[in-house]
């Protein structure tokens, strides 16, 4: 695992939690890499909540391995508390403190010298929007602005990973838009490594750089978004949607010549490609270097909410399977 630690910030090998006869985490195989926004998505009681306090050393596994920075959370929990940054569904302050008290609190928490805390604290301050509230008391903040504080928080404590629990839950729409935004910065422009558990599929898409499906206690799937799309479009046929200028004969001759293409239809200025597999690397590239203007290239029907609903359908097929197998095997 020490090797692995180095491309992966959290690393996890056979990771299993179970509760009597209950099993909430099945055998968990997740790699994190540094820099990166990692999405836990599954429904409530899918085993991500159970997974992240496995990672943050808050429960004990039953079987198998974790490294937080190559750090083991049961053994070195103080080096893994100063790698990671936790912020949970409902986070709790103060509430007749002000921001800028809670926060200070912090930093006394975490030991920093108080010239080094007031420069954080205001950097936090303004990077999360509330420099107007930090004077007001917590007990005043929206929600948004709790979980806003919430992540001041952790930029106090500058950990390399920071784990979100439904960041976005009860928020606001534009609440919501100005979190994601925030959630971004935090990894392009820190670099910080960013793991987040939610059941919001458009806002897993929309920021995460890859994701990890939860049914049952078991990781399904996991991969970038193309990824799943192509693991689950495997022997299928793909169908692409390409709007490129011009459009004129040479550009459908480009798109009819790839090797792939059964069928090619046009739709005003969009063309529909049918393929045997998905060819958008080598389109583009030829679309590209011929001159064109590629405006938009897309694999159609699989968002992320088409994709987790038939590794659901599909896992849940399995588990009815292996259901009636155990019932079967039972009688006889």
């Amino acid at each position: 695992m020490a090797k692995a630690a180095q491309n992966y910030l959290v690393v996890t090998e056979g990771l299993t939690k179970q509760y009597g006869s209950l099993v909430a985490v099945d055998n968990l195989n997740l790699k994190v890499k540094r820099g990166t926004i990692f999405g836990l998505l599954g429904p409530n009681g899918a085993g991500k909540t159970t997974t992240i306090l496995m990672l943050l050393g808050l429960t004990e596994p039953t079987a198998g391995k974790v490294r937080i920075d190559g750090c083991d959370p049961a053994r070195e929990p103080l080096k893994v508390k100063s790698r990671a940054g936790y912020l949970p569904d409902a986070v709790g302050f103060y509430q007749d403190m002000t921001g800028w008290e809670n926060l200070r609190y912090t930093a006394e928490l975490n030991g920093l010298p108080e010239d080094v805390a007031e420069d954080r604290i205001a950097r936090a301050v303004e990077r999360v929007g509330l420099v107007d509230a930090a004077d007001r008391k917590v007990g005043e903040y929206s929600r948004g602005m709790r979980q806003r504080l919430g992540i001041a928080d952790l930029l106090v404590k500058d950990p390399p990973l920071i784990i979100m629990d439904e960041p976005t839950l009860g928020i606001d729409p534009e609440g919501v838009r100005e979190l994601l935004a925030l959630i971004r910065t935090l990894a392009r422009e820190d670099g910080r490594t960013i793991l987040l558990s939610s059941h919001l599929l458009h806002q897993v898409q929309e920021i995460c750089d890859e994701v990890g499906i939860f049914v049952r206690g078991k990781m399904i799937a996991c991969g970038t978004v193309d990824d799943l799309g192509r693991q689950l479009l495997q022997g299928k046929r793909f169908s692409l949607e390409v709007e490129a200028d011009p459009v004129d004969e040479r550009l459908l001759n480009i798109c009819r010549s790839q090797p792939g293409v059964l069928e090619l239809k046009q739709d005003g200025p969009r063309l529909i490609l049918l393929c045997s597999r998905d060819i958008r690397p080598q389109l583009t590239k030829e679309i590209v270097t011929a001159g064109y203007s590629l405006q938009h290239l897309t694999l159609r029907g699989y968002s992320l909410d088409e994709i987790y609903r038939r590794y659901f359908i599909k896992e849940e097929g399995e588990y009815g399977r292996t259901a009636t197998d155990t019932k079967k095997t039972a009688r006889h």
